[in-house]
């Protein structure tokens, strides 16, 4: 029995002999700890990460068509679809497909005379008919070589050229990972300079993706182009941001 158990238990002479030895048992247990509070928010930090990544487009999309105006509306129509039919051949000559060929607007409107009648209204001197398609180029070493023929084939509108990635999962994924390592390499340095250590991965969230942005390019073209004409893709950003929270030990 330790020495302060022995003073305490002499010290009670008059309690029964049961009592003397429960008392001792318990003066000499030892102490527990106290416990942590269950409650107390763990500590985490909050960052956010960027990344980008830089591909070269492999695909165009372009507005394509053929305007005619004629006296009536009749003929209008009819020498609109005649020059349009020669253009869908050339672009099936060119390689693209039907599955790539989409008409985007078929439009016929009166052409008025710009100067008013003496009655202030202005007489109807004929029609215009448009017809406008949109189309894909999967190969953009023929983009040149497809305007300049439908240019010949008797295109008289062709604008809003962009560029793509036919396939940009790869360049986005290359950006979250560019994001997360930026995520990461903020934190460390923010738990370093508040002399804790970074701890595990506890959420993830992905704020945006910027996807490849189609470049736009504003071009018009008339039936006597000659030669092939000069494209220049160039290459496309692609961004993420993510916020991720660690846990700091």
């Amino acid at each position: 029995m330790p020495p302060f158990a022995k003073s305490a238990v002499s010290r009670l002479p008059h309690l029964p002999l049961a009592a003397l030895a429960l008392m001792a048992a318990t003066l000499a247990a030892p102490v527990p700890a106290p416990a942590q509070d269950a409650g107390e928010p763990r500590r985490t930090i909050t960052v956010q990460g960027a990344g980008e990544t830089t591909a070269v487009p492999d695909m165009a999309h372009i507005t394509l068509g053929v305007t005619t105006e004629a006296r009536s509306a009749a003929r209008a129509l009819d020498e609109n679809s005649a020059a349009m039919t020669s253009v869908m051949d050339a672009l099936s000559a060119a390689g693209i497909e039907s599955r790539d060929i989409m008409t985007a607007s078929v439009n016929l409107n009166p052409v008025y005379d710009q100067r008013p009648d003496q009655s202030g209204r202005r007489a109807i001197r004929g029609y215009r008919a448009s017809n406008q398609v949109r189309i894909r180029v999967r190969a953009l070493e023929s983009l040149g070589s497809t305007l300049d023929a439908v240019a010949n084939a008797g295109a008289t509108d062709i604008h809003g050229i962009s560029f793509g990635l036919s396939e940009p999962e790869a360049a986005m994924d290359a950006a979250r990972r560019d994001a997360i390592a930026d995520a990461r390499r903020r934190a460390t340095l923010y738990a370093e300079a508040a002399g804790a250590a970074l701890g595990p991965v506890l959420t993830i969230s992905e704020v945006g993706i910027a996807r490849p942005f189609p470049m736009q390019s504003d071009m018009m073209m008339r039936a006597e182009a000659a030669m092939a004409v000069p494209v220049s893709p160039g290459e496309q950003s692609i961004g993420a941001s993510i916020t991720v929270v660690y846990a700091l030990e």
